[in-house]
Formats: C-alpha cells, sequence, structure tokens
C-alpha cells in the first residue's frame, strides 16, 4: 500500500524556499525514467531536490512554487502527476493519482502532468523569476521555455522579453548543506548499517573470492539492513585496481599477500553513507604495506581532529597534503624539501584528488565551498566525507617496484557538532591491529 501520510518537515522546506524570493516561481521536475536495454528499465529514484521538498516519489511528475497573495503564505505549492490507470497499474504498481497526492502531500493544488503547459502559464501571474535547471532534461527544458514564452505573450504589447531563467541549486543546495535533526537521524542510519556491511566484508574476505562475490554481500548487508538501495556503485578494488580512483569492474580474483580497497555506501530515506577501507586480502598487511597505510591513517584522523566550527573548509585537505606529503618522503617516493613539494604539487602523482566532499541525499552533495571568493567556514550542521588516499601507479617506473601497483584510501562521514564534529561511520575499524583481529 503506498503512504497516506507525509512528515511535516517537506511543507516547511517550501516555506522556508518561498520566503527566499517572494515573485519568483521554482519549478522542479521529477528524474526521468531511462531504459537499461530493450524494455528494461534502470531502477527509479526521484530527483533529490523534488524528494526534498515534497517526498513524492513517482516519475514523470512536477513541482511549481507559485507567488500568491494568500494571507500568511508566498507560495502556493503545485503537483502535477500521472493519472490514476488500473491498466498500469497492473503492471507497474499503484500510483498515487491526482487525488491522492493532493491529500497525502500537503499540496495546494494537484493536476494531471498532461496539464503542465496549458495550466502553468495561467498560474504565472505576477512571476518576476522563474527559478529552473536548464539542460536537465531537453525535452522538458522545451516546454519550459514554451510555457515562458506564452507567458510572455499573456502579458500583451509590454515589449518585455521572457522573465529570467536562474538555476535553482544554489538556492536549494545552501539549504540542504545543512542537516535538520531528521536528516541527522537519516544519515547517521545509514552510516551504521554501512559501517556494518564493511565489517563483514572484512570478516568473510578470503583469497581466491571474486570482487564480484564481496560486492554482492555489501549490497545484501545493506539492503537487508535497511537501505534501500546503495548510494553509488561500489568500488571494490583488489591489488592494483586500488590505484584506479573509481575502478568498478569489480571481476577480478583477490589475492593473498594483496590489499582490498572497499569504497561503498548505503542510502537510507535518500540519505547515503559514503565510507571506504582498505584491508589485506589475507590475516595481515605486510611491513611495506603497513608503513603505507600508517600514513594514510595518521592523514585521516589528523584531519578530522580539526574539524569544529569556525576553521575554513580547505585547512582539512591543506593538512591531508602536508601530513602525506611527509609520509612520502618518510617512505622514499618523494625527495626533496616538504615545503617546497607542497608548493608545487608534487604529491598530486600520489595523491590526485580532494580529502572530502559535502554529503547528503547525494553522495557529492550540493552546496557552496567558497564564499565571497574564500574557503566557507565550517559551521554547526555540515556533513561531509574526510578521505585521504596514496595510489601508486603500476606504470609508475620512477618509484621503487615494491610500491607500484599500491593503493590505500580511508574515508568516513563527519557531521558538524557544535563544539566539534561526531563520525557517523565510526563502527568500522580503520587501526590495523583491529582490522587484524577481525580477520584471526
Amino acid at each position: 500500500m503506498l503512504p497516506a501520510n507525509i512528515p511535516a518537515y517537506f511543507k516547511k522546506r517550501r516555506e522556508i524556499l518561498g520566503k527566499k524570493e517572494p515573485q519568483a516561481a521554482f519549478f522542479f521536475p521529477s528524474n526521468r525514467e531511462l531504459i537499461r536495454n530493450d524494455d528494461v528499465h534502470y531502477d527509479f529514484r526521484q530527483d533529490s531536490n523534488l524528494h526534498y521538498l515534497t517526498g513524492f516519489p513517482e516519475p514523470e511528475s512536477f513541482l511549481a512554487l507559485l507567488p500568491t497573495s494568500e494571507a500568511g503564505k508566498t507560495h502556493r505549492s503545485i503537483l502535477f502527476v500521472r493519472k490514476k490507470n488500473p491498466e498500469r497499474e497492473i503492471w507497474d504498481g499503484e500510483r498515487y493519482g491526482v487525488e491522492g497526492a493532493l491529500s497525502t502531500f500537503g499540496m495546494d493544488a494537484t493536476y494531471p502532468i498532461e496539464e503542465l503547459d496549458a495550466r502553468l502559464p495561467e498560474l504565472m501571474k505576477g512571476v518576476e523569476k522563474v527559478y529552473y535547471r536548464v539542460n536537465f532534461d531537453e525535452s522538458m527544458d522545451r516546454r519550459i521555455f514554451e510555457v515562458l514564452e506564452r507567458y510572455r505573450r499573456s502579458q500583451g504589447r509590454s515589449g518585455r522579453g521572457v522573465i529570467p531563467v536562474v538555476d535553482p541549486r544554489e538556492q536549494v543546495g545552501e539549504m540542504r548543506l545543512f542537516k535538520a535533526p531528521e536528516e541527522i537521524e537519516f544519515l547517521r542510519k545509514a552510516g551504521q548499517i554501512s559501517a556494518r556491511a564493511h565489517v563483514e566484508a572484512m570478516k568473510r574476505t578470503k583469497p581466491g573470492m571474486n570482487e564480484l562475490e564481496i560486492e554482492a554481500l555489501i549490497d545484501y548487508e545493506m539492503r537487508s539492513k535497511g537501505c534501500q538501495r546503495l548510494g553509488y556503485g561500489s568500488i571494490v578494488a583488489g591489488g592494483k585496481n586500488a590505484t584506479c580512483l573509481h575502478y568498478r569492474s569489480n571481476n577480478e580474483t583477490l589475492n593473498d599477500g594483496d590489499l582490498l580497497l572497499i569504497d561503498a555506501g548505503g542510502e537510507h530515506q535518500y540519505y547515503t553513507a559514503d565510507i571506504t577501507r582498505t584491508f589485506p586480502v589475507g590475516r595481515k598487511f605486510t611491513d611495506l604495506q603497513a608503513k603505507f597505510y600508517d600514513v594514510v591513517l595518521k592523514a585521516e584522523k589528523d584531519c578530522i581532529a580539526l574539524v569544529k566550527p569556525g576553521i575554513a573548509y580547505t585547512t582539512i585537505h591543506q593538512t591531508a597534503c602536508e601530513i602525506l606529503t611527509e609520509g612520502l618522503l618518510s617512505l622514499g617516493l618523494l625527495k626533496g624539501n616538504a615545503k617546497e613539494l607542497i608548493q608545487s604539487n608534487a604529491f598530486r602523482r600520489f595523491y590526485p584528488h580532494g580529502t572530502g566532499h559535502y554529503l547528503g541525499m547525494d553522495v557529492h552533495d550540493c552546496g557552496l565551498y567558497m564564499l565571497n571568493g574564500e574557503s566557507r567556514k565550517i559551521e554547526a550542521g555540515m556533513c561531509f566525507t574526510i578521505e585521504p588516499g596514496l595510489y601508486v601507479q603500476p606504470g609508475d617506473m620512477e618509484a621503487p617496484a615494491e610500491f607500484r601497483g599500491l593503493g590505500v584510501r580511508i574515508e568516513d562521514d563527519i557531521l558538524v557538532t557544535a563544539t566539534g564534529c561526531e563520525v557517523l561511520t565510526k563502527d568500522v575499524p580503520k587501526e590495523r591491529a583491529e582490522i587484524e583481529a577481525l580477520k584471526s
């Protein structure tokens, strides 16, 4: 059965957004259903912004927030949805329909999606600006610009052009950047479930298994414990495959003596975790692997220790680069003066990515990283990853042979609190001794 009610925070979010620009309209189309092959679809997942503002889960839907003169309100919430269709529902599942969407999702009005083009120009009276994400869906772009042209013509011979269209990602992104209590609980739950899945992978990985088996194990553990889907495609990279940052083949045999890097996170109620751990396929790290691993672990732990309101976000990455550079010098992978090596970005040969990203409904979540040309300061309620790593490419002939093909990344999810931070993914170990104890 379909849910019969929706939490009040969805309506509150729409009210907050509307107050930002009382004379603007905000348009949010749903994600499209995509064909995988022939008549087989990819699993549908609602657009994050549309879900954030409505909770409505169906495709072929469209939210319009439109200015109103009603007392105590800045905007009306109007949702266009698919009509009820008993024949299609036999095949595809139950739909809310126009009436069900109105009663369940706290809208001011709902209409069939087929009426979008005809109704929008009539509903736009008084609109001075439209927030809409162009280039997300070409067919929807055409429909929206035809609507705006019809609206322009309906105003008579005014001499004005089509009203401005502005990308809404910054407006909504700044709202989504700061997590409300309900969002924190979803992120915490996603982190806990995902951490347990990583622990099971550590326990059960054995030489001779295939990367695909571990991917299947992680998928099962996350879904069976409460995640509706994965937040992104899992990376299960044994040996030299760990040096490919977005390795996705996940089809090679795991060998004793190699390390296994797993980057995987489950999505709970549309909020995702993002965890990376690197551990031995066999029972123990070799001495060389341990030294290499400890450099990355120190960088990750020291960066987490920095997190508190008021520090510049870029400080985290700068700190990681300094620690990793010192480690690369101690390992003999770099030579020279640490300060000069950092200034020349010499470390990027072994550390080509950033030290983290915002986290929420999307694994690379929205929100501005810079304000007024400077790194923004961290504030309570923000959530992001911290994920230093080191990678020696198999074909790097300048590196000592024993390091070639070695890749390590350690990643946790961090919630900024009023006085410091909470590590949402702390339940999966990263100390070498704890990892080896799991595998003994």
